[in-house]
């Protein structure tokens, strides 16, 4: 049996090698290493793919959530609402920019923003939300446009994990996620569904004067070479990266179905097992699985993750702290026990193996190793 990993990019490698090093080697000839050919390539292929206007290719994830949030204009104080259960960098942004973080409590099941959470947490400081498609499924978007339409809000998707999800309204239209608000952004962290050999980010929007400006902002807010109208940052994607996702991006369907067939055996191994709950699925979305991530229960995770690893399992913690009980986010507005069900997610949650390269014998395996634990009693 092959070593198990979280992320196994080199196998991935393997089977699409002949493109990546042609891409890769055009680049190089051609010397074109910023903005070159490729990342135009690129770009034009995302927007097809995505079935949006613009893909602005963007150095990261964060930065991308970043320049996205500096195109809406926001004034210092201006609130964002987010989840408590994510990634740092969505909060890191909105507090960069001297906006001010508002934090909601997540669904249980499916871990994204709490609908009723949300609503309550509007004022008429209120500017924008920042919903999360947390572990590679969309959140209830069709109620967060919904609610952003009342209270005249931007709607900015972190669609870091879920590159390719769908999302389908109760009038039977689809989009992809981070395609629905009036901007979305994503990730192309090595180990992300559509992932480079390096750091790379995008921003997605159907407005034409978003684009425009978003532009302008990761181009140091030039249009004009030399007349810098706004102030920006310096974030491109660069054209090897480029040649990358443009490689693996025609195979991005088959790795979507790969890690749903991954999914689906891990749901049948352990659903019946009563220390182990499955994610739930919002039934408008479909899922991607950047991540599969139980809940334990009445399980000892550091105990249960110490065994995995002696058989040679890895695992990880997705987020051991949330947003409002991190140091650098103190607000005294919030406290511990403010938001109950992240911080039991918190406590409770466990991700297992999930990529693209997860073969039967490798599934088998992980699936004995955590049932036999879990049902073990200790």
């Amino acid at each position: 049996m092959r070593k198990i990993q979280m992320v196994d990019l080199q196998t991935q490698y393997q089977a699409i090698k002949p493109d990546i090093d042609a891409g890769i080697l055009q680049v190089i000839e051609s010397a074109a290493f910023v903005k070159g050919q490729k990342v135009a390539d690129f770009q034009q292929h995302m927007e097809a793919h995505l079935q949006v206007r613009h893909v602005i290719p963007v150095g990261n994830g964060t930065d991308a959530l970043q320049i996205a949030l500096m195109a809406l204009g926001l004034k210092p104080g201006d609130e964002v609402i987010t989840p408590t259960f994510t990634f740092i960098a969505t909060a890191e942004v909105v507090a960069l920019l001297h906006l001010t973080p508002v934090v909601v409590d997540v669904e249980w099941g499916t871990m994204n923003m709490d609908i009723a959470a949300l609503k309550r947490a509007i004022t008429p400081r209120t500017k924008a939300i920042v919903p999360v498609h947390l572990f590679g499924q969309c959140a209830n978007m069709e109620a967060i446009m919904e609610i952003a339409a009342e209270h005249g809000l931007y709607v900015v998707e972190d669609a870091c994990q879920a590159i390719d999800a769908e999302y389908t309204f109760s009038d039977g239209s689809v989009k992809k996620a981070g395609c629905i608000g009036h901007i979305g952004c994503t990730s192309f962290f090595p180990s992300k569904n559509l992932g480079c050999y390096g750091d790379g980010g995008a921003i997605f929007t159907d407005s034409d004067t978003l684009a425009e400006s978003m532009r302008a902002i990761a181009n140091h807010g030039m249009v004009v070479r030399y007349h810098h109208d706004r102030v920006g940052v310096n974030s491109r994607l660069d054209s090897i990266q480029a040649a990358v996702l443009d490689a693996k991006l025609p195979h991005l369907k088959d790795y979507t179905a790969r890690r749903q067939a991954a999914a689906a055996v891990y749901d049948n191994a352990f659903r019946n097992n009563p220390h182990l709950l499955i994610p739930d699925r919002l039934s408008a979305s479909t899922h991607v699985y950047h991540q599969y991530t139980l809940r334990l229960q009445g399980v000892d995770r550091e105990w249960l993750r110490q065994q995995l690893a002696d058989n040679g399992i890895p695992t990880m913690v997705y987020y051991p702290v949330p947003l409002h009980l991190q140091k650098a986010y103190y607000d005294p507005r919030y406290k511990a026990g403010d938001f109950p069900v992240a911080e039991r997610l918190a406590q409770s949650v466990l991700s297992l193996p999930m990529h693209t390269e997860l073969d039967e014998e490798q599934l088998e395996y992980i699936t004995t190793h955590v049932n036999a634990l879990t049902l073990s009693g200790k």
